[in-house]
């Protein structure tokens, strides 16, 4: 069985994964040598968190003074309001305190701060967290926490898979900076292209292939291939597809990519579909050009090209223009041919050679020996002349 993917953890709502610490920390510091006072003064939400499993809260408490943090506050949900129920593991900070009620926990959800040195030891970090019940289950849509999105100017973590439409919406709603983990796919969604291609958020540096871990509880079943249980017994899955969503900005994201003229890839290009070939395929129903892969990108063609998803890993914003999606609706306005319903039927039956129908005005579509073919999902993109 192969790796699990979030879109798979989406439909399944398996939405308790959790980050691992590497990997917050190198994210966020691609952030900071970029800009290196990217979170001084500022107050860091850190909302569905969990703290008592949380690597988010961790690395952000232990580097409160580092990072010249304002305010660190994270919240987390209520046991019951979680679609799998965890057996909660409190931390020591919560049962020692008089606080601590077993009730509440199943049903209030938690909020941790960070403001000031409580212990007397002259600097800001874990030990100085202080806690308390929400009046609420905790959730990111309920007033309590709308509130917190509303103080804070930085909002960072992994959202529940299965809300990440409604979780980025709730962010820009406000105008906050964020970084949150996502699928990739979510780049295709009408909800979050359309943020991609105005420049109002990017992916992230530090995950641009291959998958990552994340912990879950203990009642997750492993039904992956890429799992392990540590040495303690803690349980991780492996989760392919997985990328950080951001408005803050880092080095990556201005590096132009280095391409060869169009000419030379056809002629040295390690891509059989490019190399030896007479010319770059052209959609129907687009006037753009096919660009299977990113490094096969023309530097020379002056016109519109269509490219892998992945390619905005690579993105650069002075370099490229995105313009829209080979997709259904049309949203840009750049198909130049809306296939009917007769045409659909002809294609599947010619391709695959029985009745049904292909649904060419998904994406863009290729001629290929004598067949119309659908391609995978593609941007539409081209140079901008200032930097060609």
């Amino acid at each position: 069985m192969p790796n699990i993917t979030l879109t798979e953890a989406k439909r399944g709502k398996f939405d308790e994964f959790f980050t691992q610490y590497h990997d917050i920390e190198k994210e966020i510091s691609a952030y900071l040598e970029f800009n290196p006072d990217v979170f001084r003064g500022k107050t860091v939400l850190l909302p569905c968190d969990d703290p008592e499993w949380s690597n988010f809260t961790r690395f952000f408490a232990q580097n409160f003074d580092k990072f010249g943090l304002k305010k660190l506050i994270s919240t987390s949900y209520a046991v019951e309001s979680k679609t799998h129920k965890i057996v909660l593991q409190p931390s020591l900070l919560e049962i020692r305190d008089e606080k601590y009620d077993k009730v509440k926990t199943n049903i209030n959800g938690k909020i941790f701060s960070l403001t000031i040195d409580k212990t007397g030891d002259h600097k800001v970090d874990v030990d100085d967290l202080e806690w308390h019940y929400l009046s609420g289950d905790g959730d990111f849509r309920s007033p309590e926490i709308k509130a917190l999105r509303d103080e804070a100017d930085i909002i960072i973590t992994n959202p529940p898979f299965s809300l990440f439409r409604e979780f980025l919406a709730w962010i820009m709603e406000a105008g906050k900076q964020l970084s949150i983990i996502g699928n990739m796919n979510a780049i295709t969604y009408k909800e979050v292209f359309p943020l991609i291609k105005e420049n109002k958020i990017w992916l992230g540096p530090s995950i641009s292939s291959g998958d990552r871990e994340f912990e879950v509880p203990d009642e997750y079943p492993l039904n992956a291939a890429g799992w392990r249980i540590d040495e303690k017994g803690r349980k991780f899955l492996r989760i392919k597809g997985v990328r950080w969503f951001t408005n803050l900005d880092h080095g990556r994201r201005h590096q132009p990519l280095s391409l060869m003229t169009m000419a030379d890839n056809l002629k040295y290009s390690k891509h059989k579909e490019i190399k030896g070939k007479k010319a770059y395929i052209r959609y129907d129903n687009y006037d753009a050009i096919e660009v299977p892969f990113t490094d096969a990108i023309p530097s020379d063609y002056d016109g519109v090209m269509g490219v892998p998803i992945s390619f905005l890993d690579k993105y650069s914003p002075e370099q490229f223009e995105i313009l829209g999606m080979c997709e259904n609706l049309d949203l840009y306005k750049l198909k130049t041919k809306v296939y009917s319903s007769e045409e659909c039927k002809k294609a599947y039956l010619a391709k695959f050679g029985k009745n049904g129908t292909y649904d060419l005005n998904a994406s863009g579509v290729v001629l290929k020996n004598g067949l119309l073919e659908k391609v995978y999902q593609r941007v539409l993109i081209r140079h901008r002349k200032s930097t060609k």
